[in-house]
Protein backbone atom coordinates (compact mmCIF):
# COMPACT_ATOMS: atom_id res chain seq x y z
CA UNK A 1 0.00 0.00 0.00
CA UNK A 2 1.50 3.39 -1.10
CA UNK A 3 1.94 5.74 1.57
CA UNK A 4 -0.44 9.00 1.58
CA UNK A 5 1.49 12.50 0.85
CA UNK A 6 1.64 14.36 4.47
CA UNK A 7 -0.25 17.42 4.46
CA UNK A 8 -2.16 19.88 2.48
CA UNK A 9 0.82 21.25 -0.11
CA UNK A 10 -1.46 23.66 -1.53
CA UNK A 11 -1.43 26.58 1.10
CA UNK A 12 2.51 26.98 1.53
CA UNK A 13 2.44 25.81 5.33
CA UNK A 14 5.28 25.72 7.89
CA UNK A 15 6.66 22.58 9.38
CA UNK A 16 8.89 20.89 11.82
CA UNK A 17 10.50 18.14 10.00
CA UNK A 18 12.67 15.59 12.69
CA UNK A 19 14.92 12.88 11.10
CA UNK A 20 16.92 10.06 13.10
CA UNK A 21 20.32 8.17 11.80
CA UNK A 22 19.57 4.38 11.72
CA UNK A 23 19.42 2.90 15.22
CA UNK A 24 20.33 6.55 16.20
CA UNK A 25 24.22 6.16 15.77
CA UNK A 26 26.27 9.35 15.34
CA UNK A 27 26.68 9.20 11.60
CA UNK A 28 26.06 12.99 11.59
CA UNK A 29 29.02 13.39 14.03
CA UNK A 30 31.84 14.77 11.63
CA UNK A 31 32.05 18.12 9.67
CA UNK A 32 32.44 16.32 6.31
CA UNK A 33 29.20 14.32 7.33
CA UNK A 34 27.71 17.81 8.11
CA UNK A 35 28.36 20.06 5.16
CA UNK A 36 27.32 16.72 2.86
CA UNK A 37 24.20 17.46 4.73
CA UNK A 38 24.33 21.11 3.89
CA UNK A 39 25.17 20.25 0.15
CA UNK A 40 22.41 18.45 -0.51
CA UNK A 41 19.54 20.68 1.00
CA UNK A 42 21.50 23.30 -1.18
CA UNK A 43 20.98 21.32 -4.28
CA UNK A 44 16.99 20.24 -3.31
CA UNK A 45 16.64 23.80 -3.25
CA UNK A 46 18.80 25.60 -6.22
CA UNK A 47 19.68 22.62 -8.62
CA UNK A 48 17.08 20.27 -8.26
CA UNK A 49 14.38 23.10 -8.15
CA UNK A 50 12.45 22.23 -5.22
CA UNK A 51 10.68 25.62 -4.05
CA UNK A 52 10.69 25.70 -0.40
CA UNK A 53 12.00 28.02 2.61
CA UNK A 54 14.35 26.77 5.03
CA UNK A 55 13.77 29.02 8.22
CA UNK A 56 15.92 27.21 10.60
CA UNK A 57 17.66 23.68 11.00
CA UNK A 58 20.10 22.13 13.44
CA UNK A 59 22.58 19.11 12.32
CA UNK A 60 22.92 16.93 15.66
CA UNK A 61 25.17 13.99 15.55
CA UNK A 62 22.17 11.56 15.98
CA UNK A 63 19.20 13.75 13.54
CA UNK A 64 18.44 17.10 12.41
CA UNK A 65 15.66 19.88 12.54
CA UNK A 66 14.00 21.25 10.05
CA UNK A 67 11.72 23.99 9.92
CA UNK A 68 10.56 24.22 6.51
CA UNK A 69 7.69 25.83 4.04
CA UNK A 70 7.20 24.25 0.98
CA UNK A 71 6.29 26.72 -1.71
CA UNK A 72 2.14 26.09 -2.51
CA UNK A 73 1.61 23.26 -4.88
CA UNK A 74 5.30 21.70 -3.70
CA UNK A 75 5.54 18.37 -1.65
CA UNK A 76 7.30 18.24 1.47
CA UNK A 77 7.58 14.30 1.28
CA UNK A 78 8.70 14.84 -2.22
CA UNK A 79 11.45 17.18 -1.17
CA UNK A 80 12.79 14.84 1.94
CA UNK A 81 12.76 12.10 0.42
CA UNK A 82 14.94 13.60 -2.26
CA UNK A 83 17.40 15.13 0.35
CA UNK A 84 17.44 11.66 2.13
CA UNK A 85 18.06 9.32 -0.88
CA UNK A 86 20.58 11.40 -2.18
CA UNK A 87 22.31 11.79 0.91
CA UNK A 88 22.62 8.34 1.90
CA UNK A 89 23.57 7.22 -1.18
CA UNK A 90 26.51 9.65 -1.16
CA UNK A 91 27.01 8.68 2.47
CA UNK A 92 27.22 4.84 1.48
CA UNK A 93 29.58 5.95 -1.88
CA UNK A 94 32.02 7.61 0.67
CA UNK A 95 32.21 4.96 3.56
CA UNK A 96 31.88 1.97 0.93
CA UNK A 97 29.07 0.69 2.01
CA UNK A 98 25.40 0.02 1.82
CA UNK A 99 21.95 -0.12 3.38
CA UNK A 100 20.01 2.01 5.39
CA UNK A 101 21.23 5.91 6.78
CA UNK A 102 18.11 7.15 8.17
CA UNK A 103 15.45 5.70 10.30
CA UNK A 104 12.30 6.28 10.13
CA UNK A 105 10.68 8.20 6.90
CA UNK A 106 10.75 11.24 8.95
CA UNK A 107 8.64 13.11 11.86
CA UNK A 108 6.82 16.54 10.69
CA UNK A 109 4.24 18.22 12.50
CA UNK A 110 2.87 21.37 10.87
CA UNK A 111 3.25 24.93 12.75
CA UNK A 112 0.02 25.89 13.70
CA UNK A 113 -0.39 29.23 14.26
CA UNK A 114 3.05 32.65 14.49
CA UNK A 115 3.96 31.75 17.95
CA UNK A 116 4.02 27.80 16.88
CA UNK A 117 6.28 29.23 14.58
CA UNK A 118 8.63 30.79 16.96
CA UNK A 119 8.57 28.49 19.76
CA UNK A 120 9.72 25.57 17.29
CA UNK A 121 12.34 28.56 15.69
CA UNK A 122 13.70 28.53 19.26
CA UNK A 123 13.37 25.04 20.09
CA UNK A 124 15.32 24.00 17.26
CA UNK A 125 18.08 26.81 17.60
CA UNK A 126 18.75 25.70 21.07
CA UNK A 127 19.21 21.75 20.87
CA UNK A 128 22.84 22.22 20.75
CA UNK A 129 22.40 24.51 24.06
CA UNK A 130 20.37 22.45 25.63
CA UNK A 131 22.73 19.37 25.24
CA UNK A 132 25.86 21.33 26.25
CA UNK A 133 27.60 21.67 22.91
CA UNK A 134 27.44 25.64 23.18
CA UNK A 135 26.50 27.97 25.65
CA UNK A 136 24.96 30.30 22.63
CA UNK A 137 22.70 29.05 20.01
CA UNK A 138 24.16 31.37 17.27
CA UNK A 139 27.49 29.18 17.91
CA UNK A 140 26.67 26.13 16.99
CA UNK A 141 28.21 26.03 13.42
CA UNK A 142 25.44 23.81 11.88
CA UNK A 143 22.63 25.11 13.27
CA UNK A 144 20.22 28.45 11.59
CA UNK A 145 21.43 30.76 13.52
CA UNK A 146 24.77 30.56 13.06
CA UNK A 147 24.27 31.03 9.18
CA UNK A 148 21.99 33.71 9.80
CA UNK A 149 23.90 35.68 12.37
CA UNK A 150 27.44 35.32 9.89
CA UNK A 151 25.26 35.95 6.47
CA UNK A 152 25.35 32.45 5.09
CA UNK A 153 22.36 32.06 3.35
CA UNK A 154 22.94 29.55 0.82
CA UNK A 155 20.28 27.69 2.30
CA UNK A 156 18.60 29.46 5.26
CA UNK A 157 16.37 31.80 4.47
CA UNK A 158 17.45 35.48 5.33
CA UNK A 159 15.70 37.37 7.93
CA UNK A 160 14.77 40.98 7.94
CA UNK A 161 15.89 43.12 11.42
CA UNK A 162 11.97 43.38 11.72
CA UNK A 163 11.81 39.58 11.99
CA UNK A 164 14.92 39.47 14.46
CA UNK A 165 13.15 41.59 16.82
CA UNK A 166 9.40 40.44 16.63
CA UNK A 167 11.41 36.96 17.47
CA UNK A 168 13.19 37.95 20.29
CA UNK A 169 11.00 39.92 21.38
CA UNK A 170 7.75 36.70 20.99
CA UNK A 171 10.23 34.97 22.52
CA UNK A 172 10.92 36.85 25.40
CA UNK A 173 7.10 37.15 26.23
CA UNK A 174 6.55 33.26 26.19
CA UNK A 175 9.36 32.44 28.38
CA UNK A 176 8.17 35.11 30.97
CA UNK A 177 4.42 34.47 30.08
CA UNK A 178 3.64 30.46 29.50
Amino acid sequence: MARSLRGDTSRGDSYHIISDCNRKAKELRNKKTKNMFLQVMYEAKYEKGYRFELHTFTIMDTHFHLEITPEKGQSLSTIMKWVKQVFAHRWNKEHNTSGHFWGDRFWSRKISSDVDFWLVFDYINNNAVKVGLVKKPEDWEWGGLYHLQHGITRIVTPVTPEFWQRFTGEILRLRVCP
